[in-house]
């Protein structure tokens, strides 16, 4: 190698330019290092009604460590994905002083059980909240389900004046939902929207029309339904042949 000037120069210079490489480097994190690229905005958007002010400056001051460009985005991330009501967390840098952070919220749609909250993609979420809210009973698992066919009970019964405060779902898939005005209708597992209009259907000339309280509603018959008057007990329509669901 030594009696080889070329491949000798070659060798010279592949060093060299690794020793500048490494120097350059080396410059560059003690620069990055250097309180030279402060943050000095952090930046939070989202329709937010539950995450407060408070919350987000305090998360800024506890959590976030570093400058533009130490600053772990994935760290930042999961801080704000800590906050109760936060459902999704955008984060990314701004040139060259700024934090960009967009925040999705849970929307609540209902309890579940006595234990979270539904959000109205039928996630399950840990979170305070003092409003009013139906509430959701069923197997584990069941709350997307039970979110989507709550709105078509909502959106259906809204047209006769009516409001769900309770869906239950057993665990056959049977369902059965109660009303604010103390009213429990009966589904079962087969036919539930179709039931459920015959019933929004007939109730303007037959339920709403009645002197007594009517406090259950069985739906699970094929032309009809069967009520149950309380001091009376069930009155069983005539000809109403009931389906086993």
């Amino acid at each position: 190698m030594w009696d080889k000037p070329e491949l000798m120069n070659t060798a010279a210079n592949l060093l060299f330019g690794t020793a500048a490489l490494l120097a350059f480097y080396a410059a560059l994190a003690l620069v990055i290092q250097l309180p030279l690229f402060p943050l000095r905005e952090v930046r939070v958007s989202g329709e937010l009604a539950h995450v407060t002010r408070d919350e987000v400056e305090e998360l800024v001051r506890r959590e976030l460590r570093g400058n533009f460009f130490t600053l772990d985005l994935g760290a930042a991330r999961g801080a704000f994905e800590r906050l109760s009501w936060v459902r999704k967390v955008n984060v990314r840098r701004r040139w060259p002083d700024r934090l960009e952070v967009v925040l999705e919220e849970h929307v609540p749609l209902a309890r579940w059980s006595d234990r979270a909250l539904v959000n109205t993609r039928g996630e399950l979420f840990d979170a305070t909240y003092g409003g009013r809210l139906p509430r959701f009973v069923g197997p584990a698992g069941a709350a997307k389900e039970m979110a989507i066919q709550f709105e078509y009970f909502r959106t259906s019964l809204a047209a006769i004046g009516l409001t769900p405060v309770a869906v239950q779902i057993s665990q056959r898939r049977a369902w059965r939902i109660h009303l604010a005005t103390g009213l429990t209708l009966e589904l079962g597992r087969e036919q539930v929207e179709a039931r459920l209009t015959r019933f929004v259907a007939a109730y303007g000339r037959t339920l709403a029309r009645l002197e007594r309280r009517v406090d259950y509603v069985d739906l699970r018959y094929a032309n009809g339904f069967a009520v149950r008057v309380p001091e009376l007990g069930f009155e069983k329509p005539e000809s109403k042949r009931r389906h086993a669901a």
